[in-house]
C-alpha cells in the first residue's frame, strides 16, 4: 500500500485498506551454527551433528543424495610448520573429515565423495592423503565406500563440465571444472579458519578456488588443450593474469583489465561460488594459523581459536567466521583483513550469492562476543 495517498482518507477507510494490504516479505536471517571445541580428541561427530540440528538437520540436506566434499589441502604436504601435523596448522584435519563423513552417512547420504585439486599433481587423492599423514582406515570406517577424487585433471573422467557465472561476472564468463562438481546433489566446502596473504581471509568461499583444475588454469596448462599431467599452481593464469587458461575453456572477458591479484582473486572466488554454489559450508577453527594461509607466508603464527562453524550459505557463513576472527566482514579494501584486496564477500554479495550483513545472520549456539578470537 502506498501511504502517500492516505492523507484524505477517513480513519475507517484507512483501517480497511491496511486490513487487506499485503505485507512485504521479510526474509528470515540466515542461520549459522557456531560451537566451542578445544580439541580434535573431543566427540566431533556428536558436536557436528548438533550443529546440523541447530540449522534444520543433516537429513533434510543430504538424505538419499550424492554429497561432494571439497577438502582444503593447500600447498605441498612436504611443507610443514615447525614439523607439526598438517591438520593442526593449514590443512583439513582428518578427524574433522571423518566426523563430517560419519554425520553425512548417518543422515542418509547415498554417496559421499571427498575431492581436492591436489598441489602440483594429477595423481590419486588417496596417495596424496597418505603423504599428508591421513589414516584412510579412519575415513573408511566413518563412511564406508566413500570416494576420493583428485580434480586437478580429468583422471579418467570423460570431459570437463562448464559452469557459467550468473549475473555480471568480471573476470571469466564461465569455468571448466571436473565433472564431479556437476554430478552431485550437495556440494560441501570444508575449510580452515585462516588469513590469506592476497584475499585477507580464506574460509568456505576461498576454499572453492581449489576446484579449478591446474590442467586448464595452471601455470603449465596446455595453451590449446588441457595438460592432463600438471605440475604447477595457478598463479600466472589466475592471480596475475600473465596468460590465459587453455583455449578449450572460456577466456577472460577483458584481457586489458588490471592485473592486480587483489582485484582479480576476490572476483574469481565470487564467480566460482556463483557458478558452482556451495550448499554446506564447514569451517574448522579448532587449531589453525594466523597471518597467512600456509608455511610459505612470512610472519604466520599458530593459534587455537577453539571454534567450529557451519552454515548453508557461504557468504553468511564466511561473514560470521570473519566477525569471529575479529574483523568487519563488510570492511572495504585497505581495512581489516582486506589490506591488499577487494572484499570477496561483497563481490559474492554483488553476484547474489548471499548476504555478508551480520544483521541478516542468525548465529546459533554461542554469542558472537563469547566466541571471538582476534586474528589481527
Amino acid at each position: 500500500m502506498d501511504l502517500r495517498y492516505t492523507k484524505n482518507m477517513t480513519r475507517r477507510e484507512l483501517l480497511g485498506a491496511l486490513a487487506v494490504a499485503p505485507l512485504a516479505s521479510i526474509p528470515a536471517p540466515t542461520p549459522v551454527a557456531v560451537r566451542i571445541c578445544r580439541s580434535y580428541d573431543d566427540d566431533l561427530t556428536a558436536l557436528i551433528a548438533s550443529m546440523f540440528d541447530s540449522i534444520g538437520g543433516a537429513a533434510r540436506l543430504v538424505s538419499g543424495k550424492t554429497v561432494t566434499v571439497k577438502l582444503n589441502l593447500t600447498g605441498s604436504p612436504a611443507l610443514r610448520i615447525q614439523g607439526r601435523p598438517l591438520g593442526v596448522t593449514h590443512y583439513t584435519h582428518p578427524r574433522t573429515a571423518a566426523a563430517l563423513a560419519h554425520v553425512l552417512h548417518n543422515a542418509g547420504a547415498r554417496r559421499i565423495r571427498f575431492v581436492e585439486s591436489c598441489w602440483a599433481t594429477a595423481g590419486p587423492l588417496n596417495e596424496y592423503l597418505l603423504e599428508s599423514g591421513w589414516n584412510l582406515r579412519l575415513l573408511r570406517a566413518a563412511a564406508p565406500d566413500c570416494e576420493l577424487i583428485n580434480t586437478n585433471a580429468l583422471a579418467g573422467a570423460k570431459d570437463y563440465a562448464r559452469f557459467r557465472v550468473p549475473g555480471a561476472p568480471s573476470i571469466f564468463p564461465a569455468y571448466d571444472l571436473h565433472p564431479v562438481y556437476r554430478d552431485t546433489d550437495v556440494f560441501v566446502s570444508m575449510a580452515k579458519l585462516k588469513n590469506h596473504e592476497t584475499t585477507g581471509v580464506t574460509l568456505a568461499m576461498k576454499n572453492i578456488f581449489g576446484i579449478t583444475p591446474a590442467s586448464i588454469y595452471g601455470d603449465d596448462s596446455g595453451p590449446a588443450a588441457p595438460n592432463e599431467s600438471p605440475e604447477k599452481g595457478r598463479v600466472d593464469v589466475c592471480h596475475f593474469g600473465k596468460r590465459g587458461p587453455s583455449k578449450s575453456a572460456p577466456q577472460e572477458l577483458d584481457p586489458a583489465s588490471p592485473r592486480d591479484p587483489g582485484r582479480r582473486m576476490p572476483r574469481i572466488v565470487a564467480e566460482l561460488c556463483a557458478a558452482r554454489p556451495i550448499d554446506i559450508s564447514f569451517i574448522d577453527g579448532i587449531e589453525t594459523i594466523a597471518g597467512g594461509e600456509g608455511p610459505w607466508n612470512p610472519g604466520i603464527r599458530l593459534v587455537q581459536p577453539g571454534l567450529l562453524i557451519l552454515g548453508t550459505n557461504p557468504v553468511s557463513t564466511d561473514a560470521a567466521a570473519t566477525a569471529l576472527m575479529g574483523y568487519d566482514p563488510r570492511a572495504p579494501r585497505g581495512q581489516g583483513p582486506f589490506k591488499a584486496s577487494d572484499n570477496m564477500l561483497l563481490e559474492a554479495e554483488r553476484l547474489g550469492v548471499g548476504s555478508a550483513d551480520l544483521s541478516n545472520i542468525d548465529i546459533r549456539g554461542v554469542k558472537l562476543g563469547d566466541a571471538l578470537y582476534r586474528f589481527g
